[in-house]
């Protein structure tokens, strides 16, 4: 899988079976990003820096065919009706969709907005638990357990300790408690990077593609 972090909690995942925009909010002059044609978006939750609608557009405008986008109540209210021509689909905890032979998801946060959902992707290799802004909680640790019970093989996750997100002791401890493989940080500046104790991470520098 080749990731883009976009800044805050924004991702671009690129795969050989589907593409996918997570949470956009940034500023970016870089063309090729826009115009990734992508299949799937998925938005956490609407508060205005993982829901940047005008940002939002510039994609769906590159787009050449309708895009599918997976929202929380409240994003799913703001997306359909900025751009009704998309299949627009809100998504609560335990909510399932699958396309090209992968399977997206929703569980429960633990935020300050109540509809607030994460994303879990399994692609049929390996498994992507995208937390969206949520702080430790045991509820939200047994909902990704319920589907992944031998833990997730990567999961992004905010570690700012900022606006209702866990800090980086508790985003490690997270991290253990689901049995990640992989850790990806989002969400944070480079300060609390080093206070971010977990095996194996994966730190990603904004708009620069990696392969994990």
């Amino acid at each position: 899988m080749k990731v883009t972090w976009l800044g805050y909690s924004g991702l671009l995942l690129k795969g050989d079976k589907i593409n996918v925009l997570v949470d956009p909010h940034f500023d970016c002059e870089d063309d090729k990003i826009f115009s990734t044609q992508l299949d799937i978006i998925l938005l956490t939750h609407s508060h205005s820096e993982n829901l940047d609608l005008d940002c939002l557009a510039r994609f769906v405008g590159r787009q050449e065919k309708r895009v599918t986008i997976l929202a929380s109540k409240h994003a799913y209210l703001a997306v359909s009706e900025r751009f009704p021509e998309q299949n627009c689909v809100r998504m609560s905890p335990h909510s399932v969709w699958s396309v090209n032979d992968v399977t997206f998801y929703a569980v429960s946060t633990a935020h300050s907005e109540s509809s607030a959902v994460g994303f879990i992707i399994d692609d049929g290799d390996r498994t992507f638990y995208i937390t969206g802004d949520t702080l430790y909680n045991f509820d939200v640790i047994d909902d990704c357990l319920d589907l992944v019970s031998s833990g997730v093989d990567v999961v992004f996750l905010p570690i700012s300790g900022e606006e209702n997100n866990m800090n980086p002791a508790d985003a490690a401890d997270f991290a253990y408690e689901i049995d990640a493989k992989l850790a990806v940080p989002v969400r944070h500046g480079q300060s609390v990077i080093s206070d971010f104790d977990f095996d194996d991470v994966a730190v990603l520098t904004p708009f620069e593609e990696t392969e994990i």
